[in-house]
């Protein structure tokens, strides 16, 4: 990575060494809760209702395969928005072990660490290893990148795929792929795709039927969410022209450490919370970082997403789950991760 776009990761990380939010009183707010929403895509287009309600409902019972989405967990970090990451990963995995239904596999959708360190990989990597699901996917953040170009990313997490770390698999017919948009920053730290990579995507999508529900994950998201923050990445137009045949579509990221969802035509857009720490809401802020929570609210802007699919249905059902007390729904269910 450039020290152009260090700087630019480097200006949008606040200092919060004096909130006043204390290693007890954060990890006392790490029990899991049960509030969030489950998303049901049919032909692209989604439905919802409160994660609290589900407890009614089958909960993916009937799923053909589930999947967990984890993001940024930022293995490293230590100022007082999250003096222990480390802490809040494990409450993430043990949530995921509690599940009735083991995942097939997790998708993480990338800044693994917090400055690329072989020692806060090594630390993710053995709190990795106590998770039910042994599949792990992994697509880079930029803070995988920062000190050499992703060469020990790709090293731990992207043997056999494309260039800096695209690749694409299947899943009882569902097709995945996993791309990269933190190796060349654009202005503003806009996340970028560029032309090899396009070109391979393109490629990929040919010869598939329309009918073949596609996920793409990445870490930036792909669609502009607020550019002044580089919450966006510049050439996702072109990606997206290639699923737009494709009657379900589902894309999941990361980065803005908080929900958003969007729904464009047969193409459903979904960020996921951070299991680190919040960040402010686009423009609420000076600037995108780490934000002050009181102790109290954490359980809310932490969490993971869990993902059932049932390939009769052609659909997915999309459960966020922040940090607090209660469990996931049982059943057979589709989150992100792998490895």
């Amino acid at each position: 990575m450039t020290d152009k776009n260090k700087d630019l990761i480097d200006q949008n990380l606040q200092d919060l060494n004096n909130d006043g939010i204390d290693r007890r009183g954060f990890l006392k707010c790490m029990a899991w809760a049960g509030t969030g929403l489950v998303w049901t895509m049919s032909g692209g287009i989604p439905s919802s209702w409160a994660f609290a309600k589900t407890a009614h409902r089958s909960g993916g019972n009937g799923a053909d395969f589930t999947f967990v989405q984890i993001s940024d967990s930022h293995i490293g970090f230590n100022k007082p928005a999250n003096p222990d990451v480390t802490a809040t990963l494990q409450a993430a995995i043990n949530k995921i072990n509690a599940m009735s239904r083991k995942p097939d596999f997790i998708i993480h959708t990338g800044d693994l660490s917090q400055l690329s360190k072989p020692s806060e990989f090594d630390t993710l990597d053995q709190v990795l290893k106590g998770a039910s699901a042994k599949q792990v996917y992994f697509v880079p953040g930029e803070h995988d990148m920062l000190s050499d170009n992703g060469e020990q990313y790709i090293q731990r997490y992207g043997k056999g795929t494309k260039g800096s770390g695209w690749y694409s698999f299947d899943q009882k017919g569902v097709h995945f792929v996993g791309l990269v948009n933190v190796a060349n920053l654009k202005a503003g730290g806009m996340g970028s795709l560029g032309h090899e990579q396009l070109e391979w995507l393109e490629d990929d999508l040919k010869g598939r039927s329309a009918s073949t529900p596609i996920v793409l994950f990445a870490h930036i998201p792909l669609w502009t969410i607020y550019p002044d923050w580089g919450w966006g990445t510049d050439d996702s137009e072109q990606a997206l022209s290639y699923v737009k045949r494709f009657g379900s579509v589902t894309v999941l990221n990361g980065h803005i450490h908080q929900i958003m969802q969007k729904v464009e035509g047969k193409v459903s857009f979904h960020t996921a919370m951070s299991t680190a720490f919040p960040q402010p809401a686009p423009g609420t802020a000076p600037s995108a970082g780490p934000m002050k929570v009181p102790a109290d609210q954490l359980q809310r802007v932490l969490g993971i997403t869990d993902v059932n699919y049932l390939v009769s249905g052609r659909s997915l059902a999309i459960v966020d789950s922040p940090l607090d007390s209660g469990s996931l729904p049982s059943g057979n269910g589709g989150g992100s991760g792998g490895r």
